[in-house]
Order: C-alpha cells, then structure tokens, then sequence
C-alpha cells in the first residue's frame, strides 16, 4: 500500500511538473501556425471546451494508394492539472502533420486535478475521476466531428486519436473504454470505432484487474521511454487496481493476437511525450501502413534515436515546453 501511494504521488505531483505547458507572448503567438477554424464542441457546468482545426491542402490529403487520409485529434499534456489546446509547443507539429495531408483537431478537455494539493491513497480516485472527464471530452469531441462531418470535409469513419501524456492516458482509456463499450460511450453511434491510436507516452487505468479487451481495439501506435519515471512504462499494480503503460498494454495486445506497434525508446524518460515532431517519420509509417493500408502489423522495437531529446529536465526542452 505505502509503494502503490508513493507512485501514484510521483505521479500526480510530477507530472505537471513536467508538461506544465505556458502560453507564450503575443509577439510569439503571431508567428504560430494558425487553425483554419475553432468551434464550441460541448457547454459543461464549469467551462465551455473547444477545438481547433488545422486542415491540409486537399491535393495532399489523398494517399499513394489513392485513400483519403484521416483526420487526427490531439490531447495536449499536462497532468490533468495544466495546458491549453493551442499552446505553441506543438504548432510546429501540427504544421508538420497538415504538410503531410492530415487534418489536426486539437481538442479542450477538462482538468481533473487543477487545484490539487493533497496526496495520498485517496488520490487514485481524483485521478480515475479526472482521467474519465478527459474521456467523456474526447467522446464529446469526436461526437461533434461525427454530427458535422459534411460541413467540416471530414469523413467520420477515418478519424484517429492522438495525445501527449494526459493527453495519450486519455486516448488509450478512451479505446479501452469504446472496445468494452463502457456508459463513457454512449454518446458515440453505436459501432462507431476510431481508426487508429498514437500514444506519446501514455497509459490505461483498471480498477478490475488486467486488461482484457471485449473486441479488437484500433491500430495502437505506442510510443514511450523505457526509463519513464512520470507515466509508468510497465505497471503499477495492487491488488486489481492496476496502472499499464505501454509495455504491458502491447503484452496483453500479443496475448489477445492483436496486431500492435510498440516503439520503445531505450534510455529515455517522459521527454518521448512532448517528441511528436521529432519522431515524425514513425507515426508517418504507422499511418501509412496500418491506418491507411490496413495491414495490421505487430512491431516491436528498440530505438536509439538521437534526435529525440535527452533528458526529462534538459534546458532547452524545458524552455520550449513552460515557456521559461
């Protein structure tokens, strides 16, 4: 009990630490790259969420093979305590994706634990409850795309989900939630799948044990750093609470014959979460092959890749993620 509290205090205290992500100047803010369109997606008690859209340009958005691409939603990081859908962090990725042909909606959700400032057992609670308020948003979310497909040039059977840390946690207990079609997602139409998830260091949380998935889940690219010390690369287990990051969702994938693609990042910590342009010719591939081309790969591997920074805490990434 006291080690299952001691993690789950790193995590909830470490991890907006981390991927606290802050606004920019206004001198800055000029020279991001722009969405085509914001749109009010849900009205909660509290706040209104909204989403922004970044489209490509439509000769670009068919591939090779002549399929259209998808559309990829995007949940930025920060603990469930911090960030925004538009911080400046990831205009260059945005920018990068719609380059390449694939429309981003980069999407609000609710903060769970913004205000947080005791730790301990109970916590595990606060944190499943702000981890299923993320889902309830992203399940909002795609709703409003689906009931605006025509007016918005999105084709509601194509659409992947995509986050970074809380962001990833949300999208991969999202798919695990729709694959047991959970009360979470009811507010989608029935048999309504995503086509594929890319997790930049996430998560799912079972408080029934280990995971078991009642239909095949979407195409899963996992992306994490096997020395992940925020969001936990194997497990965190008690009893049938239990916290599976990436290693031990492609281990339950392979159990179950589901074909999966696990990348990961020898030597690195939690800055695979905020390495979304960086390792943009993995997700490339992972699109073109297993979302576009359907062939339902396994890989599984270990990478070495210098082009990802080094270090949770290195300067410059500290700069470009806080803004200090």
């Amino acid at each position: 009990m006291e080690n299952l509290t001691k993690k789950i205090k790193a995590l909830i205290l470490m991890l907006p630490a981390m991927l606290g992500l802050a606004s920019r100047s206004a001198a800055e803010d000029k020279a991001h790259f722009c969405p085509d369109g914001t749109y009010k997606f849900a009205e909660r008690d509290t706040c209104e969420l909204f989403l922004d859209i970044y489209n490509p340009a439509e000769t670009d958005m068919i591939s090779d093979s002549g399929k259209e691409k998808p559309t990829i939603i995007f949940m930025f990081g920060g603990g469930f305590i911090s960030g925004e859908r538009d911080t400046p962090y990831y205009q260059k990725w945005f920018e990068a994706m719609a380059k390449n042909g694939y429309r981003v909606v980069s999407i609000d959700y609710r903060l769970g634990l913004k205000g947080v400032d005791k730790v301990g057992i109970g916590q595990v609670n606060q944190l499943d409850k702000a981890i299923h308020m993320a889902v309830e948003d992203l399940f909002s979310a795609t709703a409003f795309l689906i009931d605006n497909a025509e007016s918005l040039g999105i084709d509601p059977d194509n659409i992947v989900a995509s986050g970074s840390s809380a962001g990833a946690i949300s999208v991969l207990q999202a798919e695990y939630e729709l694959c047991n079609r959970t009360q979470y997602a009811d507010v989608l139409p029935a048999g309504f799948r995503y086509k594929g998830i890319i997790s930049f260091s996430g998560a799912i949380l079972s408080r029934d044990g280990a995971l078991d998935f009642a239909r095949k889940p979407a195409p899963m690219l996992l992306m994490h750093g096997t020395e992940d010390n925020l969001v936990v690369y194997k497990q965190i287990k008690f009893f049938k609470l239990g916290f599976f990051g990436s290693a031990k969702i492609a281990e339950r994938l392979a159990k179950y014959g589901y074909g999966y693609n696990i990348l990961r990042f020898t030597g690195h910590g939690h800055e695979v979460a905020g390495s979304m342009y960086e390792t943009l010719k993995y997700q490339l591939n992972f699109l073109e092959e297993d979302v576009i081309g359907g062939k339902g790969r396994t890989v599984d591997a270990v990478i070495d890749d210098p082009a990802i920074p080094s270090g949770e805490g290195t300067s410059q990434s500290r700069k470009e993620m806080y803004g200090k």
